[in-house]
C-alpha cells in the first residue's frame, strides 16, 4: 500500500536524527528498502536482505532461517545476531519487519520508533486509500444516496461544503508520483481530494468558499496551470473544471461537467488551456448532436459542399469577420486590405453559399454550420 519511495524518505530521516541504520523487509525477508550503504554494493545485492547484511557482517549466515522463525513467532520484537527486529502490523496481518541495526539499548527504544512510525503510515495510508475509493465512486456515480451520507460520516468527510471538480490532463501518462506531486501544489489535505480515474487525467475535489464565483475559479485554474507546468515540463496541459456543487451527493455533477468541457474545449477551444464548462456556450449543444443529424444540416446549409472547400484566404477572412463582431472596418484594417476588398470577398462568398455574413441570422447560421464541420471532423479523428 505505501509506496517504497515513501518507506525509504521515512527511514532515511530516521537515520539522520538516530544515526542508525533501518531496513524494511516484507513477510518472505526480501529487503524493500535501507539505509545501508557499501561501495560494492550495486542495485541487484539490495534485492534480498540476506546479501545486504552479509555483504556488511551485521548478523550470521544462518539469518534467513532466523527471520522465517521471528514471523511465525509470538514476539513483536527480537534481537538477532546484532540487528533488533520489529513486527509492524496492518490491525491483525503482519504487514512489515523493520531492522534496526545495531544491539546497543538506545538502538532497540530506536527501532521502537521507527516501528511505530511504520505503523502510523500504514493507518493513514489505509485512510487515505479509503476516501481514495470513497471519491473515486462518488465521481462515477457508483452508490446511492444513502451510502454516500453513511460511508462520508465514517471517513469523516463533510457532506455540506461547496465543492467543484478541476481535471487535469497531462501529455503522458501519469503515475503516483504524479498524483503526490498535484497533492502536494493543489490541495488542502484536510479539505481536498486528488485522484485519477484513467492514465491520462488528474482530479481534483477542491472546496471553494461561499464568496467564490467563476472569476475565482478562473484565478485558480490559472494558478494551477502555472504550478503544474513547472512540476511536470509539460507544455500540453489542459485544465477543465465544472459548476460549484453545496453537497456531496452532487458532486459527481461537477465532475461530469468538468470532462464535458475538456471534450468539448479539445474540439472548439483548442487554443485555450482552461475551459470552464460555463462558458462552453453553442459548443455544449453541438456536441451531443448525432452525427447523421449534423451532416443533414451540412448538405442543407452548403448544399453538399464543405468548409473545407473554401481556400485559405476565405477562411482566414471569415475567422477575422467574426472575431471582430462582424466589423467591416476593423476586420479590414486587420487583414490590412481595403474596405472594399473586403467587401467583395464577403459578396462573393453570399454568392457561393447563399448566406450574407453581414447580415447577423446568416452569420449565426454560418458560424453554426463550421463548428458543426468541426466537430464531424473530430468525431471521424477518433473513430480511427
Amino acid at each position: 500500500m505505501i509506496s517504497n519511495q515513501i518507506l525509504q524518505s521515512t527511514i532515511d530521516g530516521l537515520k539522520k536524527i538516530s544515526r542508525v541504520d533501518f531496513s524494511i523487509l516484507d513477510t518472505d525477508g526480501k529487503c524493500l528498502v535501507t539505509t545501508i550503504s557499501s561501495p560494492d554494493m550495486d542495485e541487484d545485492s539490495v534485492g534480498h536482505v540476506m546479501s545486504v547484511v552479509n555483504r556488511r557482517k551485521l548478523v550470521p549466515d544462518t539469518y534467513s532461517e532466523e527471520v522465517s522463525h521471528f514471523v511465525i513467532s509470538p514476539a513483536d520484537s527480537q534481537v538477532i545476531g546484532d540487528s533488533q527486529f520489529f513486527k509492524v502490523y496492518d490491525e491483525r496481518h503482519l504487514e512489515y519487519i523493520v531492522l534496526a541495526h545495531g544491539d546497543r539499548e538506545e538502538v532497540h527504544m530506536v527501532g521502537k520508533i521507527a516501528a511505530f512510525q511504520v505503523q502510523s503510515l500504514i493507518k493513514a495510508y489505509k485512510e487515505r486509500f479509503d476516501k481514495d475509493n470513497f471519491v473515486k465512486n462518488l465521481l462515477l456515480d457508483n452508490l446511492l444516496l444513502v451510502d454516500i451520507y453513511n460511508r462520508a460520516k465514517k471517513l469523516h468527510i463533510d457532506t455540506k461544503v461547496r465543492r467543484v471538480i478541476f481535471i487535469i490532463e497531462t501529455s503522458h501518462d501519469k503515475d503516483s508520483s504524479a498524483l503526490e506531486q498535484v497533492c502536494n501544489i493543489l490541495v488542502e489535505p484536510a479539505n481536498d481530494f486528488v485522484t485519477a480515474v484513467d492514465e491520462k487525467n488528474i482530479i481534483v475535489v477542491k472546496k471553494v468558499e461561499e464568496k467564490d464565483n467563476h472569476k475565482t475559479l478562473e484565478k485558480l485554474a490559472s494558478k494551477m496551470l502555472v504550478h503544474l507546468k513547472k512540476a511536470f515540463s509539460d507544455n500540453q496541459l489542459h485544465i477543465a473544471y465544472g459548476t460549484i456543487v453545496g453537497d456531496i451527493s452532487e458532486v459527481s455533477k461537477s465532475y461530469k461537467e468538468a470532462k464535458l468541457a475538456l471534450d468539448v474545449g479539445r474540439i472548439f477551444f483548442e487554443e485555450k488551456e482552461i475551459v470552464a464548462y460555463s462558458t462552453l456556450g453553442i459548443g455544449r449543444l453541438i456536441y451531443q448532436l448525432p452525427i447523421p443529424l449534423c451532416k443533414m444540416y451540412i448538405k442543407e446549409i452548403f448544399e453538399g459542399k464543405s468548409p473545407d472547400d473554401f481556400d485559405d484566404e476565405t477562411l482566414t477572412t471569415i475567422k477575422k469577420f467574426f472575431e471582430n463582431s462582424l466589423n467591416v472596418s476593423e476586420t479590414s484594417r486587420q487583414l490590412y486590405i481595403h474596405r472594399n476588398t473586403l467587401v467583395y470577398r464577403l459578396d462573393k462568398l453570399q454568392k457561393t453559399t447563399g448566406l450574407d455574413l453581414r447580415v447577423f441570422e446568416d452569420a449565426i447560421t454560418f458560424k453554426i454550420a463550421l463548428m458543426v464541420v468541426k466537430y464531424m471532423k473530430y468525431m471521424e479523428s477518433i473513430e480511427f
